[in-house]
């Protein structure tokens, strides 16, 4: 018998033993098995163990190499996560030691040699007050002691006004005449004035004209042949204080009434 005829005699006999049924197309199949030559790390590289092998227990060396493997690349992110805010406190703390925090930074009206409140006391307000004195109404008489300035009136009245005065060192007295009078005047501080702050670490310009930033102010009222003048101020919380350099400060609103009020010839006294 030949080789085809002996294979054709088997498969009719696999036909007559094991009839086949259309049903069994649909008949569950037993589970694969499959080889544990499965678990070579070229398999496990294509991503994990395949589901048929879960029985199968991996190699002591796989089993630990890949865990491992993932805990390295899954923890190493999470870890840089958690150091950051370590890493954050600790130069905050060096810049806290090395670095003090300081003070925000003040305007110039508000330098600690400068008085911090932003108002005047009421009694420095402009107020009609009894005066009792010899002098003729319309005679201004600065009491710098109280911080008062008085304009004479009739009938033993006086308007009265707060003032800023010279700082010690620069307190004065005299009686003179208001030679002349100026709006919003332009400030040229001696060359003492300059060289005195300029020591100090203040430095003053040469010229300055009028406006809300000079410290002259709105008005000014010139006494006799000196320096000083009856002024306003850009720092109106002086007033009441002794901080000139023997002017007499006002409040804007202030000094420009007594402007309209006086004329120029006015006696002026202070004491």
């Amino acid at each position: 018998m030949s080789k085809t005829s002996l294979l054709l005699a088997m498969l009719a006999s696999l036909s007559i033993a094991l009839p086949v049924h259309a049903s069994d197309r649909y008949r569950s199949r037993p589970p694969v098995m499959v080889s544990p030559d499965l678990q070579a790390s070229w398999v496990l590289q294509l991503g994990g163990v395949p589901a048929q092998t879960r029985g199968y227990a991996a190699p002591q060396r796989l089993r630990q190499a890949v865990p491992a493997g993932r805990q390295r690349i899954v923890q190493q992110p999470q870890q840089v996560l958690r150091q950051q805010p370590v890493q954050q406190r600790r130069v905050v703390q060096q810049r806290r030691v090395l670095f003090p925090q300081q003070p925000a930074a003040q305007p110039v009206a508000m330098r600690p040699d400068k008085p911090v409140r932003t108002q005047i006391e009421p009694q420095f307000l402009p107020q009609m007050v009894q005066y009792q004195t010899e002098q003729k109404p319309g005679t201004i008489v600065i009491d710098t002691r109280e911080r008062f300035l008085y304009l004479v009136m009739a009938d033993g009245m006086a308007k009265r006004y707060g003032v800023g005065v010279g700082k010690p060192g620069f307190e004065w007295a005299g009686t003179h005449k208001v030679t002349a009078k100026r709006e919003w005047p332009d400030w040229r501080p001696p060359q003492e004035m300059i060289a005195r702050e300029a020591a100090k670490g203040h430095f003053l310009p040469a010229h300055m004209p009028g406006g809300p930033e000079n410290p002259l102010g709105a008005r000014a009222l010139y006494l006799g042949s000196t320096l000083y003048r009856i002024h306003g101020t850009n720092a109106p919380w002086s007033i009441g204080s002794g901080v000139s350099s023997g002017c007499i400060r006002m409040r804007n609103e202030d000094v420009t009434d007594l402007y309209e009020r006086v004329k120029v010839g006015t006696k002026v006294i202070v004491i």
